[in-house]
């Protein structure tokens, strides 16, 4: 992945198939913010569909955190529809035939680490979009 991604040393990265709850699979922490990078898996191809954050830095240099953390962003996010992911993924999995979604994780704003979660996203989807001239394909904007 990009080498902004490197610094960010808590970080993990689970499977999901359709036949797979994603809340069992999701292993992002529940306190933690940061942003997570979604691939489609292909034998052994991986396409980076997909990249999103939560938590957002104050002006005292607080993080103001959702309850559930990145846990419940990737679990519970809406996307496709007005929707959690565990219902909209395995949908929007069936519909473009993708057998398997790998999620890595990145825990970027912690007691050791600050960068904020919506620049580290800004920065890999400006690398995307200068490498491919358009936006991951599960991302609608940003």
């Amino acid at each position: 992945m990009s080498k902004e991604l490197e610094k960010f040393k808590v970080s993990n990265s689970f499977t999901f198939t359709v036949e797979d709850s994603l809340e069992q699979a999701c292993n992002a922490p529940e306190g933690g913010a940061g942003i997570f990078v979604v691939y489609a898996v292909e034998g052994g191809d991986k396409e980076l569909i997909m990249v999103g954050s939560t938590g957002t830095v104050q002006n005292d240099g607080t993080l103001k955190s959702k309850n559930g953390g990145l846990y419940d962003k990737i679990v519970n996010g809406h996307q496709f529809a007005k929707t959690g992911r565990k219902y909209s993924w395995p949908a929007q999995m069936k519909l473009e035939n993708i057998a398997a979604l790998e999620v890595v994780w990145y825990e970027t704003f912690n007691a050791n680490t600050k960068g904020i979660p919506t620049t580290v996203e800004g920065q890999v989807l400006q690398n995307f979009l200068d490498e491919n001239g358009k936006l991951p394909r599960w991302n609608v904007a940003f």
